[in-house]
C-alpha cells in the first residue's frame, strides 16, 4: 500500500477552521471553565479544610458509592483521570487518613478505594463552602433557562466524548 505524504497546505485547505463567533465562544468557554475551576480550588485551598477541588470530587464519588468504596479503575473512569493520576491522589489522601485501599473481594487483582470516617468528616466539613462557591460562581450567574441549556450542552458533549 503506497504511502502519501500530505503537505501542510493540503491539510490546512481541508481543515474546517473556526469562524470569528466560534473562536470567541471557544476562548470564552476555556476562560470561564478555567476561572471557575481555579476559584473553587482556591476557596477550598484557602480554607481550613486542606482539600483541593480534585480531592473533594474524589471524596464525593466515594461518598455516593455503596459502602463508600469503588474499584480504583472505576473511580478513575468516573473522574476522567488516568490510573497513575488517581493512584497519586489516593496515596496523598491515604497518607492523611481520608481513604484506604483494600483488596477487591470479587477480584484479587482489583483494588478498592474506601473512604474512612476521617474522609467522611473532611468532606462533610468542606461541603458547605464548596456548594456555596458553586452556587455563587455558577448557578447564581445564570437564569433557569441558562442552567437547562448548560446541562443539555454538557450532556451532549460528554456523551460524544465518551
Amino acid at each position: 500500500m503506497p504511502q502519501t505524504t500530505e503537505t501542510t497546505a493540503e491539510t490546512s485547505a481541508r481543515t474546517r477552521w473556526l469562524d470569528a463567533d466560534e473562536q470567541r465562544t471557544w476562548r470564552t468557554y476555556l476562560e470561564a471553565t478555567q476561572l471557575l475551576t481555579r476559584r473553587l480550588n482556591q476557596e477550598l485551598d484557602e480554607s481550613s479544610h486542606d482539600l483541593s477541588l480534585a480531592d473533594y470530587e474524589l471524596l464525593v464519588r466515594l461518598s455516593e458509592s455503596p459502602e463508600r468504596s469503588l474499584r480504583m479503575s472505576d473511580l478513575a473512569d468516573d473522574l476522567v483521570h488516568s490510573r497513575s493520576r488517581l493512584t497519586h491522589a489516593i496515596s496523598r489522601l491515604q497518607d492523611r487518613g481520608l481513604v484506604e485501599r483494600r483488596a477487591c473481594p470479587e477480584d484479587r487483582r482489583g483494588v478498592l478505594a474506601v473512604m474512612t470516617p476521617a474522609g467522611s468528616a473532611a468532606l462533610e466539613a468542606a461541603a458547605p463552602l464548596h456548594v456555596t462557591g458553586v452556587r455563587e460562581h455558577l448557578f447564581d450567574q445564570l437564569t433557569a433557562e441558562d442552567v437547562e441549556a448548560l446541562g443539555r450542552i454538557c450532556t451532549k458533549l460528554a456523551e460524544h466524548l465518551r
